[in-house]
């Protein structure tokens, strides 16, 4: 890294992305003398991104893509607070995020004054996903390129899509397994007897009871019906399912498992803190989701030694197809149900398979994620001439 550290602005459309998921990074930068800001919607209410960061900065964009107010105010400002700030770098994740915020830095980057690092945590538009919407997604990411420095993308079907599209020049498009997941505190060593205990034991389980889990937010991709339909026809005495996470569907859920009969063997636990130990305490996960990245839920669970059964999706066939889990069609739930069958019937096999998901998971380990983040800083920080210079070279297309 340069001499004089430079600043950084992390920005994301909601706080939760950057508690959940940036937070090490940006410990780690401000170690090194970077001054580390964010930005995200609401932001200053969070206690842990103002403790986790220099300065937050509140922006009132929508998590809808075609929200007005996502036009009406926010690039004026984005531009203000990089303008002021005089930020070398700004890593932005989450689309409408992503997207408003390299608009709004078109004249800034152009000039030189700063880079912009966008991370695609799962384009929308995908294999197998709506024609008419992808294409209308794919033609924003496009024009969007235009103002991107660098795309860090996680999945190989993305990577793929980046450069077969040319979403921005090709020795701009960098891979990366994910952003990391914490594999010390997500060990099985590091969860104690007594925290499973206490899990099971809240549940109610027995020492014969045979617990499934969920872990991913209601809505309308994760496809938590599946799991219930599923569920429902596996009609085996030992399982249990328990769902942890909020959304919008939550009550569809319980409804359904009302309707379904197995309500008495379905526990939703609504928010957890108790994340590791939850996952620790059962005998699979499952993520019947029909879009993702790279699912964070699917990483803790091979960290854990904890096999998972998962959608044919992009990202979940990154980390199961290695042998570390079992893999279904999107809406499937007879295949879903097998697959749960299997894990109950194979006790031996499956620990097996979780302990090769141990194995599988150092390469997506948090540290080694944050040394990617060091050499992809270092080289965007290398200096360039402005934009409209570049532009006129035989080697602007080439990597910085």
């Amino acid at each position: 890294m340069r001499r004089n550290a430079p600043s950084l602005l992390m920005v994301t459309t909601v706080p939760e992305t950057m508690w959940g998921f940036l937070l090490p990074f940006a410990e780690h930068f401000r170690a090194r003398g970077f001054r580390v800001d964010a930005m995200a919607r609401g932001i200053s209410d969070s206690p842990e991104c103002v403790r986790g960061f220099d300065r937050v900065w509140d922006v009132d964009w929508s998590r809808n893509p075609f929200s007005p107010r996502n036009f009406l105010g926010c690039p004026e400002r984005v531009h203000e607070v990089v303008a002021s700030g005089g930020y070398d770098l700004v890593h932005v994740h989450t689309p409408v995020a992503a997207f408003v915020t390299r608009f709004a830095l078109r004249a800034l980057r152009a000039a030189g004054r700063t880079r912009v690092i966008y991370t695609a945590h799962g384009f929308h538009f995908y294999r197998g996903g709506p024609r008419l919407k992808g294409v209308a997604f794919r033609s924003l990411e496009k024009l969007a390129g235009a103002w991107t420095d660098y795309l860090v993308v996680i999945n190989r079907e993305d990577e793929a899509t980046a450069l077969r599209y040319r979403l921005v020049p090709p020795g701009r498009v960098r891979f990366m397994p994910g952003i990391g997941v914490d594999t010390e505190l997500f060990s099985p060593q590091a969860i104690s007897e007594k925290a499973v205990a206490c899990v099971r034991g809240e549940l109610g389980l027995t020492p014969k009871d045979r617990l499934f889990v969920m872990v991913a937010e209601f809505n309308p991709g994760k496809r938590h019906q599946d799991a219930l339909h599923a569920f429902a026809r596996l009609r085996r005495p030992e399982a249990v399912l328990a769902f942890a996470g909020i959304g919008p569907r939550a009550d569809d859920m319980r409804n359904l498992a009302a309707d379904l009969g197995v309500a008495e063997r379905v526990h939703f636990l609504g928010f957890r803190r108790d994340i590791p130990a939850l996952i620790r305490s059962a005998a699979c996960l499952l993520l019947p989701s029909e879009r993702e990245g790279l699912p964070r839920s699917v990483l803790e669970a091979l960290s854990l030694a904890v096999p998972a059964i998962g959608a044919r999706i992009r990202g979940v066939t990154d980390l199961l197809d290695s042998g570390c889990g079992l893999l279904h069609p999107v809406g499937d739930v007879q295949r879903l149900a097998e697959a749960m069958a299997w894990i109950l019937d194979h006790s031996e096999e499956a620990v097996a398979m979780g302990e090769r998901g141990r194995r599988f998971i150092s390469h997506y380990d948090v540290r080694h994620i944050i040394r990617l983040h060091e050499d992809l800083y270092e080289e965007a920080l290398r200096p360039q001439r402005p934009l409209g210079e570049r532009l006129s070279s035989p080697l602007a297309e080439a990597p910085a």
